[in-house]
């Protein structure tokens, strides 16, 4: 009862935080800015925060963080409207939407899909909101036990797992998680002062800022990529309210996926290396598996739409427990928000709960109002994104590249990022070309710091003696599975067949 109790005042101060004026607002936009990029094809969360991150650089920091979650939850709904539409996911966790999302649209029951998309997304975060407002405090409390070493060691398997876990090579992951690291050292020495690889250029002086970087390498990289690609015709569709109400047989079909669904997000939502659509393919496959029917499935089953899209959201849920009690991002898109907390002056860690409780609870709080506010704007607002989608790539791209470049300005009001920006939108094209993936070079960019101070700091108080890392149980206990994550991810790749050589 006691759990209840306290859960029941904390949310109570994170709702007096999150519904004042000015929050409300900043959430609001937040949501619909969210939206209006996620829906585009090929921009999705990632580069959605990407793109409106230099906007929160002058607002106050609640509202700036509740700007960026509004903007995840909107886009990340958005990029399965296109997948829904157009058969074309918006990003990697929406491409589950096109198999059956898709044959609904051409059946035309596109509006049942989205309207069905639209609870199931709701349901989903509810759950994994309540799952953050539940643990999160606990694990606070044992990570304020934590110091300089363990955090090291925390670090340290966060960005061997984002490097390692996943479809494509651990060395090649490796490889670009140190590039990363190696650009976050760019800068001022954290212990001396001094200059670190900046050439004598002295804009490099304060680093290489996050949102440059971000906005190059996926904002920029996917423009290029895309721009010569064409798109799939919208097929006529009525997009009434009365038109997008499932039957009463979709409803009894869609509540146990949906169940189903929340539990599998939440329970994969804070794992490191599971991003990208893991969880949501599982969760289709799980369905398809149960189901007394499979042979619906890839027809336009609904259960293909309710389950992925509860999983898809309550993980949402479950990425912020590690990222703002640990400052251990669960995905790429937690580390973007990491590290515009850290912009804000805000260091994530479990004094976040206790120092800033307002601010804390305030954007829990707000988590679940803007999935209010999501579902109150998509039902009449799919017209709209319907005609979002019709615009030519001709002139939308033009106008994209043309914000990303005044975002990349406004930072420091300085060409010399806009070059910057260049830069890293050419790495990221070429990383593209050679089947490099970009995300572990963000996560060694924004982690590698973290890294490196918690290093030195533990170096300092251990008096240079490494082999304290293992007298230390938890720092230990953290390195073995550190070490038997690389065995084990270097095991299995050994495993896979290798590909032929084409001629």
């Amino acid at each position: 009862m006691d759990i209840f109790t306290t859960l029941y005042g904390n949310l109570a101060l994170g709702f007096g935080e999150a519904l004042t004026l000015s929050n409300m607002w900043y959430c609001l936009l937040g949501v619909f800015l969210g939206c209006m990029v996620g829906v585009l094809p090929g921009l999705g969360s990632l580069i959605a925060i990407s793109l409106l991150l230099p906007i929160t650089f002058h607002i106050p920091t609640s509202g700036a963080l509740m700007m960026l979650a509004g903007v995840y939850f909107g886009s990340d709904y958005g990029g399965g409207t296109s997948s829904i539409l157009l058969g074309v996911p918006g990003h990697a966790a929406a491409a589950v939407d096109v198999l059956d999302g898709y044959p609904m649209t051409q059946q035309g029951r596109g509006g049942i899909a989205l309207f069905m998309k639209c609870v199931a997304s709701f349901f989903g975060a509810t759950v994994g909101i309540l799952l953050l407002a539940l643990l999160a405090p606990a694990l606070a409390s044992v990570a304020l036990k934590f110091g300089p070493g363990e955090y090291a060691a925390l670090l340290l398997l966060g960005l061997i797992a984002s490097a390692t876990v996943g479809q494509g090579s651990p060395l090649k992951g490796i490889a670009v998680m140190l590039v990363g690291i190696l650009i976050g050292t760019i800068g001022l020495d954290i212990s001396s002062g001094l200059p670190r690889f900046t050439f004598g250029i002295s804009e490099l002086e304060d680093g290489v800022n996050l949102a440059v970087l971000a906005l190059g390498l996926f904002a920029i990289t996917e423009l290029v990529k895309s721009c010569g690609q064409g798109r799939k015709k919208v097929a006529e569709q009525k997009f009434g309210l009365r038109d997008q109400l499932p039957t009463r047989e979709d409803w009894r079909r869609s509540v146990g996926p949906m169940l189903r669904g929340s539990g599998l997000g939440a329970t994969f939502g804070a794992l490191p290396g599971t991003s990208g659509g893991l969880a949501t393919f599982l969760a289709y496959s799980i369905e398809k598996r149960i189901s007394r029917n499979p042979e619906r499935f890839g027809k336009g089953a609904i259960e293909g739409i309710a389950a992925p899209e509860a999983c898809n959201n309550a993980g949402i849920g479950g990425a912020f427990i590690p990222t703002l009690t640990l400052g251990i991002p669960g995905d790429p898109i937690m580390a973007l928000l990491l590290g515009a907390m850290m912009m804000q002056g805000i260091v994530p860690g479990p004094q976040v709960v206790t120092e800033y409780p307002d601010l804390f609870w305030g954007l829990i709080a707000s988590f679940w109002i803007g999935n209010v506010l999501l579902v109150i704007l998509n039902i009449p607002l799919i017209g709209l994104w319907v005609r979002i989608l019709a615009i030519p790539y001709s002139l939308l791209f033009p106008a994209i590249v043309m914000f990303t470049c005044i975002g990349a300005y406004s930072v420091h009001n300085n060409v010399f990022d806009v070059l910057v920006l260049s830069i890293c939108g050419l790495i990221g094209y070429l990383m593209l070309q050679l089947r490099f993936e970009a995300i572990p070079l963000l996560l060694g960019f924004i982690l590698g710091p973290s890294l490196e101070e918690n290093f030195t700091r533990s170096m300092t108080i251990y008096r240079g003696d490494f082999t304290t890392y293992f007298e230390r149980p938890i720092t230990a206990s953290i390195l073995l599975v550190t070490l038997a994550l690389v065995v084990w991810t270097f095991w299995m790749a050994s495993r896979k067949p290798s590909r032929p050589q084409e001629a």
